[in-house]
């Protein structure tokens, strides 16, 4: 079912869709060396295919994880003995980021001659895995991971698609058993065909009646993976991802890691899930653990390097963190607080003492007269700072809790110098 032109091939419309910088540089056949960065199944050999017959070259595929120096240089021979007939080289490079310094630096020279033009596929991180000067030589296009959507058009058309596909079958499938199989597939075109023939196959073992078709339960015993209650745009989604929140938010481990793991099983987006955890560390935590905030943000950026399914690991010692750590929303009632007061205030004025004077002209309006610099009072002026209007007025009041006991004792004894 591979698409062998532009027009066959569903998703990347960033990088395909009309006047896009893929297909503008495809239909003039005008390409130059690219590195393909994206994750499994979301087309970036597929990609290669298709240049490969739409343009007017001397087409390589080479695999990084079954070739090496000697192989390169027998390749780049082959290529100078086409440039001297004036034809030009496209070498398709999959996992190119299983070559190491060395090898990555053969082929500095050819790319720098025109010799080859490189077309490099990656799961991973182009900085990280290829060297600068090679990359330096490269456009870098991400491919964006396939939606559920665009999977269940790819597997509707296997299905139809009698010269390729499972269309002489004349099988059926139902709606639900292909939104399942596209929610599972998490955005991996090749699973979703693999499991689907499968399920094909299942159908025929079991029945001659080719009406029943493909349901939810043949794909489910073709993935051997039950259907979750839960549908990402409906009720049950918001149901489990408010008893995640509520069972960090009352302290509870073992049920923020049950709903954790039926949102990961039902192949919710993970990184809503650590959206949602950082949002959680500042509201209902805050300075109670200054470090929950982090612990989440570094669950989040460790999450988007390894992916799943080991990312389920730092995304567990977070939540288990954050259900753990003593709570407090003082400061999410303080900023709900000074929102509501400059709604109802307006624009007060900055206090004369403490605007900037960068000017002669605003010197002599007073602009900064009187201000207190703090580092000449041991480090507390006791100055004002809020506008006369709601002077003293309180909008940050520590809980008391973890470490905003050690915020409340401090700010006492800072009032206290205040009224001094």
């Amino acid at each position: 079912m591979r698409p062998r032109t532009i027009s066959e091939f569903t998703g990347q419309d960033h990088l395909l869709g009309e006047g896009r910088i893929l297909r503008r540089m495809i239909e003039t056949d005008n390409l130059s060396s690219l590195v393909f960065w994206g994750p499994p199944g979301c087309g970036k050999t597929t990609l290669a295919h298709v240049i490969a017959r739409e343009t007017r070259s001397h087409f390589i595929f080479f695999s990084a994880i079954l070739s090496g120096i000697k192989e390169i240089r027998e390749i780049f021979r082959e290529a100078e003995g086409y440039a001297v007939r004036g034809i030009r080289t496209i070498l398709f490079v999959d996992e190119i980021h299983r070559f190491n310094k060395s090898q990555q630096d053969a082929f500095l020279p050819y790319v720098e001659k025109g010799v080859v033009t490189i077309i490099g596929a990656t799961t991973e991180n182009p900085s990280f895995e290829i060297i600068a000067p090679l990359l330096s030589r490269c456009r870098v296009l991400t491919l964006q991971q396939l939606d559920s959507f665009t999977i269940k058009s790819i597997m509707q058309h296997a299905l139809s698609d009698h010269e390729r596909g499972l269309g002489n079958r004349e099988l059926t499938a139902e709606d639900t058993a292909l939104d399942f199989l596209a929610q599972q597939a998490n955005g991996d075109a090749r699973i979703a065909l693999n499991t689907l023939e499968v399920a094909a196959g299942l159908v025929e073992s079991v029945t001659e009646d080719r009406e029943t078709g493909i349901t939810l339960e043949i794909v489910q015993e073709a993935l051997q993976k039950k259907a979750i209650l839960y549908d990402k745009g409906g009720e049950e989604h918001y149901n489990v991802i408010s008893a995640f929140i509520k069972s960090m938010r009352a302290s509870d481990p073992d049920a923020a890691l049950y709903w954790l793991a039926r949102m990961l099983e039902a192949g919710e987006d993970p990184l809503f899930i650590l959206r949602r955890m950082i949002v959680l560390a500042s509201e209902d935590i805050g300075n109670a653990d200054p470090r929950a905030l982090q612990v989440a943000v570094s669950a989040l950026q460790a999450f988007q390097m390894i992916g799943l399914p080991e990312g389920r690991i730092p995304m567990a010692q977070a939540v288990t963190y954050l259900a753990t750590a003593p709570k407090s929303n003082a400061s999410y009632i303080g900023i709900d607080a000074a929102l509501a007061e400059v709604r109802k205030s307006g624009a007060l004025p900055v206090p004369m003492h403490i605007r900037n004077a960068p000017t002669k002209l605003m010197k002599e309006l007073g602009y900064h007269k009187g201000y207190k610099y703090d580092h000449d009072y041991e480090g507390f002026s006791g100055q004002e700072c809020l506008p006369e209007k709601i002077s003293g007025a309180k909008y940050y009041e520590p809980k008391g809790r973890g470490y905003e006991k050690n915020i409340l004792e401090r700010m006492e004894w800072l009032r206290n110098k205040r009224r001094e």
